[in-house]
């Protein structure tokens, strides 16, 4: 299994770019091979697998990935108080992706 990590680019070099990961305390910075997004700007949120930006991502995201693989973290060190990670999905139902939903019948609205 390959986790996706999010990054922000701190500095556009062509093909490749210097990010940090999101929730790193501004921890290490890693080169990243940018031929599959294309150069993005300082700033650009991405998701990087073995060091390669596969998809571009927004700041909201990014972070939401970063608080489920911190919850995943302190879950292996059998922490159990992560609802906190998870604040956009406590207090709703599951909702299905748009392709799975049943179509409403004719009539109903």
């Amino acid at each position: 299994m390959c986790v996706g990590i999010p990054m922000q680019v701190v500095e556009p070099k062509g093909r490749f770019a210097l990010c940090r990961a999101e929730g790193n305390g501004g921890g290490e910075l890693r080169e990243i091979d940018m031929i599959l997004v294309g150069e993005q700007p300082e700033g650009a949120w991405v998701l990087t697998f073995l060091d390669a930006a596969r998809e571009i991502v927004s700041e909201e995201h990014a972070r939401q990935t970063a608080d489920a693989l911190k919850a995943l973290a302190l879950v292996m060190q059998g922490e159990t108080s992560i609802d906190h990670l998870f604040a956009d999905l406590i207090g709703r139902e599951p909702q299905l992706p748009e392709h799975l939903r049943k179509p409403e019948p004719e009539g109903a609205a």
